[in-house]
């Protein structure tokens, strides 16, 4: 008989994956500056869970604002003259003053989705469809949701949680978030509209800024902002913006020349071209730099500006500037958000739940070590073994990616063990099965692991399905437990089959010289 061990290449990819698992996982269990490391949920480390609403119909009317501008700009670059373009809460009114010019409006306008024509003469009514506000609110929602994750993961908070709740809300929750100074920083951020607006000053009326009512610049087609520093210094501005920051690309803080923060902003093709050409026809007047209904600044134009880009000094603080560059980086809302619910999740809580699971996770572990090696004596502690490697393997992984363990994640883990113990109980039987047979010791465990793989298989396929799936429509905590499930999973696969495997063939010639089943199997049998 041949007594040479045997290192087959299960061995070698075995021994690498526990090289890898200890040592990525190392860096969590020891809590190391360096290194990657799994993030804790809201449940486990405490922070800030909110419940916002969403005021979908202030989208509706900066679509409708939208529209106008755009109406404004085709009139404007095909030399069409109309007058009196307003737009006033959902409905936009202009006349056409040379009928000639009909057709080019008309077609124009078909091209917007969703828009209904009203004309008496050439007297013009625009209103949105139902369907279309419905989509409108429906995708501001949406967009919201989108929105705020992006603002939030650009603030740097670990792995914060934005999900839709119902019809118009939106849940956050922000793990980490423990003092009031970062908690008004993120509160801030999620609600800023940063709704930036390029608006000429109407400059005929501007001196009467400090006794005209807003109810009669809308008679006017203005409307009267404050200045961002003082609410006593107030513009007359035209009430349809040049452009908006849907034409915006880029948002970054810069200095000017006293070193005082600024924000420098940078539009798409469009919007240049709106910009360049709005500017070449209004040298010498203002034009004011709005976000979110403030005037920050209402320079005079001295010539054409080229380039679509443009500033935003106001005063800023290195945080606000920072943190509104965020914002308008990542897009503004298109429908304000309100606070509805507010509560801090204290990490006593969190540090209760970790350790009520450790136990419970420690204490499964060793009650399933305990009756392997009871059961399957030595077959048992390559088992346990391989069950030990395969959470470390679990936690590694998570940590490489930056995932965030909740307390469903925790019981995911717990789960994914089990499922690897029960691949470990198979193989074990199908061997034990051959071996009362009287296979020799060689083919039982070759032909048990082929006979073992289709359930094996069949069983970590089905629940890698129903984990899937559980992540790709659940949120939040549902995510984390599917994740850990599905790592969980496809790790069992490479520890129990490739693993034990490996060790068995390395171990072979020994097994065979022995000739104790009892000892290696846990099971008697006459005859070898």
């Amino acid at each position: 008989m041949n007594s040479s061990r045997k290192i087959s290449y299960r061995l070698v990819i075995f021994v690498i994956a526990i090289i890898f698992g200890i040592g990525w996982s190392m860096p969590t269990f020891l809590q190391t500056e360096k290194g990657t490391k799994i993030s804790l949920g809201l449940d486990l480390q405490g922070g800030l869970h909110m419940l916002l609403g969403v005021k979908t119909e202030e989208a509706i009317k900066s679509k409708v604002k939208s529209i106008a501008s755009s109406v404004k700009f085709f009139a404007q670059s095909s030399d069409i003259i109309i007058d009196d373009l307003r737009a006033i809460e959902e409905t936009i009114s202009f006349s056409l003053l040379d009928k000639d010019e009909e057709k080019k409006i008309d077609e124009m306008l078909k091209t917007i989705s969703g828009l209904q024509v009203n004309k008496e003469a050439l007297k013009y009514t625009l209103t949105l469809s139902d369907q279309e506000k419905e989509l409108i609110r429906t995708y501001a929602i949406s967009q919201a949701v989108e929105t705020i994750r992006n603002r939030l993961d650009q603030f740097g908070l670990s792995e914060p949680n934005v999900a839709k709740q119902g019809s118009d809300k939106i849940l956050v929750e922000l793990p980490g978030v423990k003092n009031a100074e970062d908690e008004q920083r993120a509160r801030e951020l999620i609600a800023k509209a940063a709704h930036l607006q390029l608006m000429a000053v109407d400059e005929k009326k501007q001196d009467r800024s400090a006794t005209m009512s807003p109810t009669e610049a809308e008679q006017y087609g203005d409307v009267i902002l404050s200045d961002a520093k003082s609410d006593h210094i107030r513009y007359i501005l035209k009430e349809i913006p040049i452009l908006d920051g849907s034409m915006l690309t880029d948002a970054k803080v810069g200095f000017d020349q006293m070193q005082q923060p600024v924000i420098n902003f940078t539009l798409n093709s469009e919007g240049a071209k709106i910009f360049g050409d709005f500017t070449a026809g209004n040298v010498g007047n203002r034009l004011a730099i709005v976000l979110d209904n403030k005037v920050y600044s209402a320079p005079n134009i001295r010539e054409r500006i080229g380039g679509g880009s443009g500033q935003i000094s106001g005063g800023f603080s290195v945080k606000e500037a920072h943190d509104v560059a965020i914002a308008l980086r990542s897009g503004a809302l298109l429908a304000p958000v309100t606070l509805l619910e507010k509560r801090s999740v204290g990490p006593s809580l969190g540090a209760d739940s970790i350790q009520a699971s450790s136990i419970a996770l420690i204490s499964g572990f060793l009650s399933i070590v305990a009756f392997l090696i009871m059961y399957y004596h030595i077959a048992g502690v390559f088992a346990s073994f391989a069950l030990l490697i395969n959470f470390f393997l679990l936690i590694a992984i998570m940590a490489m990616f930056g995932a965030t363990l909740t307390l469903p994640g925790m019981a995911g883990i717990v789960l994914s063990l089990g499922m690897a113990v029960d691949a470990n109980v198979i193989i074990n039987e199908r061997i034990r099965e051959l071996l009362r047979q009287g296979v020799s010791i060689k083919q039982a465990i070759e032909h048990g692991y082929e006979n073992a793989m289709s359930a094996i298989v069949d069983g970590n396929l089905t629940l890698a399905i129903s984990s899937l799936l559980l992540y790709v429509y659940g949120t939040g905590p549902i995510k984390g437990f599917a994740i850990s499930m599905i790592i969980g999973n496809l790790i069992s696969m490479l520890t129990a089959i490739l693993g034990t495997h490996g060790m068995y063939e390395f171990l072979m010639p020994t097994i065979e010289k022995s000739k104790n089943i009892r000892f290696w199997f846990g099971m008697k049998r006459r005859g070898i």
